[in-house]
């Protein structure tokens, strides 16, 4: 038999990248994992915002885009449980916007022209990005902070312009793109998951506490126990 005649014959990958994979990738969630108490207060934030009438608006570029679109569709829709729909905003998914914003304003204007649009104080803006130093998510962070907006990012290894540009970021430590991509993703389930669980707690009703019958001296507390 002839060496490497069980190799797929278009695979571009040398023996053992897809193990060296998976180790950068659950070297990288073990220190990811100390980020879960940020994405806990993150969803209660987020759920007390948009529970009360605020918007979220979220951009990325390339594969972070779609990451963020990603965060929109489980709020606008459902990410486990039914509940309530709320508002989210993908802001690269409106393609007509944003080709008109690169071909008239430029690029850089894409997203802070939209933050202008549809953006208010109390509104939450979430940028992400696996570098940290796209143009047009800086501005948009900027357009946003003056508009009285709390300012969030997902971004690969700190430091980085864009998470000095946002009130708060959590930078994934990791080595590649891929790597910072694929955490993103368990960040917007976690984030889905808290806030899931806040609207929850939200919108649970208060515990009924009955009468104690006449006569007992029970407070209602004490007859319940």
């Amino acid at each position: 038999m002839k060496p490497g005649i069980d190799a797929h014959p278009h695979s571009p990958r040398p023996a053992g990248a897809d193990d060296r994979h998976c180790d950068e990738l659950l070297a990288a969630l073990r220190v990811f994992r100390r980020s879960a108490p940020q994405i806990h207060r993150w969803g209660g934030t987020l759920a007390q915002a948009l529970g009360g009438g605020a918007r979220l608006l979220v951009a990325g570029n390339g594969g972070s885009a779609a990451q963020a679109q990603h965060l929109t569709a489980e709020l606008v829709g459902r990410y486990r449980d039914d509940r309530p729909a709320y508002s989210a905003l993908a802001l690269h998914a409106d393609t007509s916007s944003t080709t008109a914003i690169a071909n008239d304003y430029g690029v850089q204007e894409v997203f802070a022209r939209q933050v202008r649009a549809h953006g208010r104080a109390g509104d939450v803006l979430m940028l992400l990005s696996t570098s940290g130093a796209s143009a047009n998510l800086l501005a948009a962070a900027e357009q946003a902070r003056g508009a009285g907006m709390a300012v969030w990012a997902l971004t690969g290894p700190a430091p980085n312009p864009l998470e000095a540009a946002c009130d708060e970021a959590l930078c994934v430590n990791a080595p590649v793109s891929a790597t910072v991509q694929e955490l993103h993703l368990v960040a917007v389930h976690m984030l889905c998951e808290s806030f899931d669980r806040a609207v929850g707690l939200a919108a649970a009703p208060a515990p009924v506490v009955k009468a104690p019958p006449a006569g007992t001296g029970l407070t209602g507390t004490e007859a319940g126990q």
